[in-house]
């Protein structure tokens, strides 16, 4: 029998209690979906303090550690659709917190974080690093890092 676990949000309608109904599916794309979804809510709720979203902070976060890169790399990079990554970044470029221009050839566009960009990711790391404190404390910090192995794993044989 599936287990019912307190809500990180509360937001769940469908349970009064605010519990939110665990499968313990055998399906790993619907169970590695549900980990994300639940994991998110965790660092976003942290990155809101800085005005951003997870999706926002892990853009602004490979920008920093890899430096401007084109478009299509960058989706590459994240393991996103280059439409979906297009709409992401509007409200970053619209925010100015990266840049982007021609890439190094005419069919090509390149991204890169401002000043503006480097500050936000700056004060966005003190809060991702509470986030991930408060996964780690949660899971534990060795079942953490064989997660993100095994997650790293998942990734390099798709």
């Amino acid at each position: 029998m599936p287990k019912l676990v307190p809500s990180p949000t509360g937001a769940d309608p469908a349970f009064t209690d605010h519990t939110t109904y665990v499968d313990k599916t055998p399906c790993n794309c619907l169970a590695l979906r549900q980990a994300a979804r639940h994991l998110t809510q965790v660092y976003d709720r942290h990155l809101a303090q800085e005005g951003l979203r997870s999706t926002q902070y892990s853009i602004l976060s490979v920008l920093g550690r890899l430096g401007a890169m084109p478009i299509g790399r960058l989706a590459d990079t994240m393991v996103v659709e280059r439409t979906a990554l297009g709409r992401a970044l509007r409200p970053l470029e619209r925010g100015r917190l990266l840049a982007v221009g021609a890439g190094a050839d005419a069919r090509t566009r390149s991204v890169s974080l401002t000043a503006k960009g480097e500050a936000r990711l700056k004060a966005a790391a003190v809060r991702w690093r509470r986030a991930q404190k408060e996964f780690e404390a949660a899971y534990g910090a060795d079942a953490a890092q064989a997660l993100r192995s095994a997650l790293h794993r998942v990734v390099e044989a798709a």
